[in-house]
């Protein structure tokens, strides 16, 4: 009896397992009713995927799903997102789905061919409306793990930058629809030069690590790609102001014509930003604007943007001596007298609090305009195929005005002046100095399908042509000596081609395993006037340099089950010094591209309303380029590289939506950041020369080894979003020695936003926001420098910082029709 039980009981659980694995097949179509192949098909909730064949048909085997009815999505490049909503009666029929072509939205795949896919290193944000009330992008961006920004003036708006994983800006890989930003000297991207991007950004994929290969400059610790605003299907207007502590304002006009015909498209937008600074005297006023044009035919996008900025921003570089930031009037006096500030300095110094600007001449502004011009061309032919190319040109002309005091005459190749029995040496005088540039190239991709419908291919690259003109001008003197109004006292050009190809390949091995393979050949030619010793004397000499850089890298990702998978990723990344890396040494004694090879692994779980990522990375460098303090052959304290140095750490990412009114989210980032050795240099006054010390097993600076941060988005009531975030950034070293008395203390901070959506009769959109910056009035610097010397017989150490605001506000009002 109890075996025929048992017996029983075995059938059932068999029967209810059969029962509960679902075969489900069918067709997926075009408009004309032929057959589309490489059709992904998923499961909304469950992942659960496959994709279609030659003839368009599939199959989904043994599929575990609970409900009785179940959401199919169907996805391929160039069409409309479909879904179908199936029930057990689909399982003996099969279903039938058409798929309709999206020709307006070509232009999204130019972009996916450069971004990574979705991993456990990258993010992907599309929600930049309600959080841009006027601040840069890297502060839009401050939820993300393992980022840190910064801001010269102190509240987000003028000069700002980011560091990710502890990777300065130079080293981060900025595209807009696939076009390089990076400037190709410097590799530095200037935010100041696009104020109120935000406002034209349809997304953005913040990819940490090398990533996949890009357009540009070499990604060494991470890469942003910007897509700007699609083609809108319908006509919009839209008037966003905002306005707030430190006199900001900001003034945005955007009015689009909708698909005129289904065939024309134009956009445009006006911003005006200003602020006077947390800081003083650190006032920005930027003014932008951004129009676009578009074609859509059959088969054909073709797409003109051209946008530009304009800022006059008063310089707060300078950044605050430690003494002023801790208030101690001994220590700020010593270090007035140690400088030799006269007394007007002083006073400044000692008068002026936590918002000390060591400028004060009335015109010491960064003037500077950069227009950028796209144009797109987005193709699909047959089976699935795209072309996509662009052309670019970027014009950037401007000055930083300088008040100089006592500047000595030969300097600027001035003979001295003679008055009477006197000889005048030095003189107080105002320069400027000019930067002219231009920036020209084309980017490509081809991608596509291959026939056996397991493999994507990309096919791209670039070719880029940058000319610099350096100058700089006197344009008063007290005593001007030979010179005339804007005589340059130096004048050199530079010019930097790079051309770049790679192949990306990502073949689904199985239903659950894909493997992808990225490999990108890169050649930089750099042409620029440096200094080289010629008969025994150093003279400047046109030199050029060029580059031959292979970067390859692999990926896995592997499905678990519908709720978890596994991600791993190892990358190669080449990137050549800078200009002034080449321009401050000679050809003896430059230093060396730098190589790092990154390794990423990450694991995923995923349900309806949570999530949690986990990712670790390994960043191992060779000839990585930090200061040390040396001076070369030139007199120049440039970067020397260091053979062995790497970032390790531990990114993890959750999110949770605990009711339909409440949801919490959070990162946090543990690391270690260290350089095997190097040897620190040390100017000595009292003897001359430079003093070395050895340091072994040191911290990379600006890399803290703790960040993060956690929380929460409630809507309370109906139309009323309410967001919080704190954050943490641990100690910071200023240079490579790990010395406390040289870093930044840990900071925390938070911020707390307000939406309420209004509804009305006349308007289709109406919103209200509130922006609370560091509620709690936390006082932290989150950048800052620092250098040594020996002089009577101790070693003195100068700190300088950039202090951020207390508490802050802004307000929003935007009404869009």
């Amino acid at each position: 009896m109890k075996t025929r039980i048992i017996g029983i009981l075995i059938c059932s659980l068999v029967a209810i397992d059969a029962a509960a694995q679902i075969n489900l097949y069918g067709t997926v179509r075009d408009a004309s009713g032929k057959g589309l192949p490489a059709v992904q098909i998923t499961f909304k909730d469950y992942q659960y995927q496959t994709f279609t064949d030659l003839s368009g048909g599939f199959v989904l085997k043994n599929l575990r799903i609970p409900e009785e009815n179940w959401t199919l999505f169907f996805n391929l490049n160039g069409y409309n997102e479909q879904f179908y909503r199936a029930s057990k009666a689909d399982l003996n029929r099969g279903i039938e789905v058409t798929m309709f072509t999206k020709t307006r939205n070509l232009e999204e795949i130019s972009v996916n061919a450069l971004r990574q896919n979705a991993t456990k290193s990258s993010s992907t944000i599309s929600s930049f409306k309600k959080k841009n009330f006027g601040q840069d992008i890297p502060f839009l961006l401050e939820e993300n793990p393992s980022v840190v920004t910064t801001s010269d003036a102190g509240a987000g708006v003028g000069y700002t930058g980011i560091r990710v994983r502890g990777v300065d800006a130079s080293r981060i890989n900025v595209t807009i629809n696939g076009i390089p930003v990076n400037d190709p000297e410097s590799h530095d991207v200037y935010w100041v030069n696009m104020p109120d991007l935000a406002s034209s950004v349809e997304n953005l994929q913040l990819q940490r690590g090398v990533g996949s290969s890009t357009n540009g400059a070499g990604a060494f610790g991470a890469s942003v790609n910007i897509k700007t605003n699609n083609i809108s299907n319908e006509p919009f207007a839209e008037v966003d102001n905002s306005f707030g502590s430190f006199r900001t304002m900001k003034n945005t006009i955007k009015a689009g014509t909708g698909l005129l015909n289904n065939k024309f498209s134009m956009e445009m937008r006006l911003s005006r930003i200003k602020s006077n600074g947390y800081l003083d005297r650190a006032s920005s006023d930027l003014s932008s604007y951004y129009l676009a044009g578009a074609y859509v035919g059959e088969r054909t996008v073709i797409k003109a943007i051209a946008f530009s900025g304009k800022e006059i921003t008063y310089q707060a570089w300078y950044g605050t001596p430690e003494s002023r930031i801790n208030g101690d009037i001994n220590a700020m006096n010593a270090y007035a007298d140690r400088n030799y500030l006269d007394s007007s300095d002083r006073a400044n110094l000692l008068n002026s609090g936590r918002t000390y600007n060591f400028y004060t001449y009335e015109n010491e502004v960064d003037n500077y305009q950069q227009d950028n011009y796209q144009l797109h061309l987005n193709h699909r032919f047959n089976g699935g195929w795209y072309l996509n190319i662009a052309g670019h040109y970027t014009y950037g002309r401007g000055f930083y005005e300088q008040y100089r005091k006592g500047d000595e005459l030969s300097n600027y190749g001035l003979s001295n002046v003679i008055l009477g029995q006197d000889t005048v040496t030095s003189t107080d005088l105002i320069r400027r100095r000019w930067l002219d540039n231009h920036f020209v190239g084309a980017v490509y991709s081809i991608n596509g399908q291959l026939n056996n419908l397991k493999t994507y291919l990309v096919f791209g690259g670039a070719t880029n042509t940058y000319l610099g003109a350096h100058f700089g001008e006197i344009v008063w003197a007290r005593f001007a000596s030979s010179s005339e109004i804007r005589d340059r006292y130096y004048d050199n050009n530079a010019q930097k081609t790079e051309t770049s190809h790679y192949l990306k390949t990502s073949t689904y091995l199985t239903q659950n395993l894909t493997l992808g393979f990225d490999m990108q050949y890169r050649f930089v030619h750099y042409q620029f006037l440096g200094i080289d010793e010629v008969n025994g004397n150093l003279v400047d000499l046109q030199q050029v340099v060029p580059f031959h850089f292979f970067n390859p890298k692999m990926s896995v990702n592997y499905t678990l089950d519908r709720k978890q998978q596994l991600f791993a990723n190892i990358a190669r990344s080449n990137r050549e010094p800078i200009r002034r890396d080449f321009r401050e040494s000679t050809p003896e004694n430059r230093p060396k591209h730098e190589s790092l090879t990154d390794i990423e692994l990450g694991y995923q779980y995923r349900e309806k309303n949570s999530s949690i990522t986990l990712n670790g990375y390994f960043m191992d460098y060779n000839n990585q380029l930090i200061l040390t303090g040396q001076i070369n052959d030139v007199g120049g304290y440039t970067r020397t590289n260091v053979k062995d140095s790497y970032r390790a750490g531990i990114e993890l990412i959750g999110s949770a939506r605990l009711r339909s009114y409440i949801s919490v989210q959070g990162a946090l980032t543990l690391s270690a950041n260290k350089i095997a050795s190097f040897t620190e240099f040390i100017d000595d006054y009292d003897i001359g020369g430079q003093a070395q010390i050895l340091h072994e097993r040191t911290d990379l600076a600006f890399s803290p080894n703790l960040s993060g941060n956690a929380g929460f988005k409630l809507m309370p009531i109906e139309n009323l979003t309410i967001q919080w975030m704190t954050k943490y950034v641990g100690r910071q070293f200023l240079d490579n020695t790990s010395a406390k008395s040289r870093s930044l203390n840990p900071f925390t901070f938070t911020n707390v936003m307000l939406n309420y959506q209004l509804t009305n009769n006349w308007s289709k959109q109406m919103l209200i926001g509130v922006q609370l910056n560091n509620i709690f009035n936390a006082m932290y610097e989150n950048n800052g420098y620092t250098f040594s010397y020996i002089y009577g017989g101790e070693t003195i150490t100068e700190n300088f910082y950039y202090p951020q605001a207390g508490f802050n506000l802004m307000g929003r009002i935007l009404i869009g029709f």
